[in-house]
């Protein structure tokens, strides 16, 4: 699995002791300093089933000061995808990759049931 994170959210600390707990092994990306290409979120995109907006980090500064609220309901998958790997911080996080799925931020529950199968 490839757990993708930045070191310094809360959120992604939850996750990864989450793994550990369980002990699930992983190899650990940092979005903010080997940010997503294009390619890569697309096919995340594809696998996870889940529309494209809960790719953004809604909550990020990049992404208020982009003003991408306004925005995103005018621009294409493509250009979404393009927007998204120019910045880390502009994907939400932790994203967690497997064969089979693709988890977007972290939710016990959902992560639990992905995780059991």
């Amino acid at each position: 699995m490839l757990f993708i994170c930045y070191p310094r959210c809360s959120t992604c600390r939850k996750a990864k002791e989450w793994l550990h707990q369980r002990g699930l092994t992983y190899q650990e990306r940092d979005i903010k300093t080997d940010n997503p290409s294009a390619e890569e979120l697309r096919a995340w995109h594809e696998k996870s089933g889940l529309p494209l907006k809960r790719f953004w980090n809604t909550s990020g500064i990049p992404y208020r000061q982009l003003g991408m609220k306004d925005k995103l309901p005018g621009m294409t998958d493509e250009e979404q995808y393009a927007l998204l790997s120019t910045d880390g911080m502009l994907v939400k996080r932790p994203i967690l990759v497997s064969d089979t799925f693709v988890l977007v931020g972290f939710k016990e529950e959902e992560w639990e049931a992905a995780l059991s199968q």
